[in-house]
């Protein structure tokens, strides 16, 4: 027999009643049922149950085992009673009855219990990531991480795309994150980088004239935390290709996410249309460039319906270049409590609040049917004649009705239209905004919307770059709170025509906005007009409110590629000397290329339904960048301080 096992703690089944086995694990938990004890033997795949009485040999040592020892043992598989079989389990109809027992690792006092769901600090998890390794719950999203990453290669493989490895020691190169910088030994005062992301030796690779190149590729960023990115390094499904265009990349990439989504997605939906979303657009609709699609709601822009109106905040604002007024639509939320507790979340992030307008039935006013039917009749003629003003009582009837003549009479016969609807719908408009600005103005929004009685629209304004990230946290909360987000469901969005350029706000400085190595679209015709206005064929794949993919058709032309830089502020000999191998190599027949990454850690997140990707991570560091577990980053040596030539400062106040 093996030294430690005859089969895993998965592998028996009422067929192997009455042989001999050994099995070796950790012990997941102990019971004592009246002088039979029972022990949980857990290792890599799965769970058995060994009981053991005063008969057994070993009875005496079993006692002493506890949580987490590691131990093997020799014994006998019996049926367990039929009352006691565990479906849940593989090994539920059968027990192995201890005759032989070896301690392979005793363990002290358990700093986290593996067995049971208790919650422990992030920290006290990372400390001790081995023992938290073990929980059931770690080790099913690591197999599925492994799993993901497997049935990626295949696919790629399956694509005609070879695998080929990059350099992780590198010279710096400015993608948009801090490099993480390493000394050299042999060099003093020279320092490496370990890189950001292979994109310069992937195209130099196909610029070398290899037509398919992909690889898991490791890349390190010198980046602040967040719950849906590692704070050092992180892997993509990084690949490339030659002579492609834009849809080509999109045709490629998408069958294999979509089939490694729908293998390892566990039932949920998987949208296999993926929309084309312009930047301008993501951010108009949804607020920001990773729009979650299962939320149905779209914002709109609302601005005519404040220009000139009676409700001055937003009027006034109107009256300044580049600002709007854009309406989240709410439906279903239309109560004063929800839009109270919306204006709540609006001022939590930092805004004075958020205007809203929310639509219930109306109550029933004497008169309101019989002026509502001859206004809608003089409408239907357009005849202001018809209108008779004399036999109104109502002081606000008899307002509307001469207002309703007044447009009729100026042929405006869809703003009388609305003002009717409006003040003698069935509609009625409530909300501080709804007072100051009136009937029709409220009616001609909820047309608009397509909002109905019980629904609500909120509303922010400003230039859109200060409210829009506001705006599309707030459509998020509005979507899981009304119940509106389909949860069940993994939708896709392609979000394309980035802007290549931005000005700084204070400098008026032009840089890059996005990834400094796309293709301008219009090329070099492009790059003659105002910066602002130029599009990238750069693209990132949205997903459920992440960002899973970013890529871009490459600026292969070494005259384009100047032009670009120079725009944001690079001269040719800093291009040359940063850039040296990519720009030399674009003047020896480089071919039209792009390509795109896959972030890795984020779709295993999405797979296992976790919103912290350092729960599919086998060894993250914690939010401040920091492994407790190895202690890094640590303090250097003098010994490797001298042999480097380096000196550290003292850290600053």
């Amino acid at each position: 027999m093996h030294a430690y096992r005859s089969h895993t703690c998965a592998d028996l089944t009422a067929k192997n009643v009455g042989d001999t086995v050994r099995l070796s694990g950790w012990v997941h938990r102990v019971r004592d049922h009246g002088g039979i004890l029972f022990i949980d033997l857990r290792d890599h795949y799965g769970i058995t149950q060994v009981l053991c009485d005063p008969d057994s040999p070993v009875f005496a040592e079993v006692e002493k085992v506890r949580s987490e020892w590691c131990i093997r043992i020799d014994g006998t598989v019996k049926a367990r009673d039929p009352e006691l079989v565990n479906p849940k389990i593989p090994t539920g109809e059968i027990e192995v009855f201890v005759r032989d027992l070896e301690v392979l690792g005793a363990a002290q006092e358990l700093p986290l219990m593996v067995f049971g769901d208790q919650e422990y600090p992030e920290e006290t998890r990372l400390r001790y990531r081995y023992l938290d390794l073990r929980r059931e719950n770690m080790q099913r999203n690591m197999t599925l991480r492994s799993d993901v990453v497997a049935s990626m290669r295949k696919r790629m493989w399956d694509k005609g795309f070879r695998e080929f490895q990059t350099p992780i020691i590198t010279a710096s190169s400015p993608e948009g994150a801090r490099d993480f910088l390493v000394p050299s030994r042999l060099h003093p005062g020279k320092f490496y980088a370990l890189p950001q992301a292979p994109q310069q030796f992937k195209q130099l690779i196909m610029a070398s004239g290899y037509d398919k190149y992909f690889q898991i590729a490791p890349c390190f960023r010198d980046e602040d935390p967040r719950a849906d990115r590692s704070p050092t390094d992180f892997y993509q499904l990084d690949l490339e290709m030659s002579f492609v265009t834009q849809q080509d990349v999109f045709d490629t990439i998408q069958p294999v996410l979509q089939g490694v989504f729908e293998e390892f997605g566990g039932g949920r939906k998987v949208d296999a249309d993926w929309p084309q979303i312009s930047y301008a657009d993501a951010a108009k609709w949804y607020g920001t460039d990773k729009p979650d699609l299962r939320n149905p709601i779209k914002m709109q822009d609302c601005s005519e319906h404040f220009r000139g109106s009676g409700f001055a905040i937003f009027a006034k604002l109107l009256e300044q270049d580049g600002t709007e007024i854009r309406a989240i639509p709410a439906p279903t939320g239309g109560s004063r409590k929800f839009c109270d507790r919306m204006n709540a979340f609006a001022q939590k992030e930092g805004l004075p609040g958020m205007g809203y307008i929310f639509w219930r039935e109306k109550g029933a006013q004497e008169g309101h049917l019989t002026v509502g039917d001859m206004l809608r009749n003089a409408l239907a003629k357009t005849a202001a004649s018809e209108i008779l003003l004399t036999g109104i009582k109502e002081e606000q009837d008899r307002k509307v009705a001469e207002q309703v003549a007044e447009f009729l009479k100026t042929g405006e016969t869809s703003r009388a239209r609305l003002l009717v609807d409006g003040y003698f719908g069935k509609h009625e408009a409530a909300g501080p905004l709804a007072k100051n600005i009136g009937p029709e103005r409220t009616e001609a929004i909820r047309q608009q919307l397509g909002l109905g009685i019980g629904d609500a629209a909120f509303f922010l304004g400003g230039k859109p770059k200060t409210f829009e990230g506001v705006a599309g946290k707030a459509r998020n909360v509005i979507g899981e709170e009304l119940g509106l987000t389909d949860k069940d469901r993994f939708a896709f969005a392609w979000i394309v025509d980035f802007p290549i350029y931005e000005k700084d706000a204070e400098t008026g400085a032009i840089d890059f906005e996005h990834n400094p190595f796309s293709m301008p679209q219009g090329g070099m015709e492009a790059l003659m007009g105002d910066p602002l206005e130029v599009k990238g064929f750069q693209y990132d794949l949205a997903c459920n409110g992440y960002e899973l993919v970013s890529g871009a058709i490459r600026n292969h032309k070494p005259d384009v590629m100047l032009k670009a830089f120079e725009i944001a502020g690079y001269g040719e000999d800093e291009v040359k000397n940063r850039f040296g191998a990519l720009f030399q190599a674009f003047h020896y027949g480089a071919p039209p290329h792009g390509g795109c990454a896959a972030g890795i850690d984020r779709i295993v997140m999405l797979l296992a339904d976790t919103v912290n990707i350092r729960e599919v991570i086998m060894f993250p560091m914690n939010q401040r960048a920091e492994d407790l577990m190895m202690n890094a980053p640590s303090d250097p040596s003098n010994e490797q301080l001298r042999e480097l030539r380096l000196r550290v400062l003292p850290p600053e106040d």
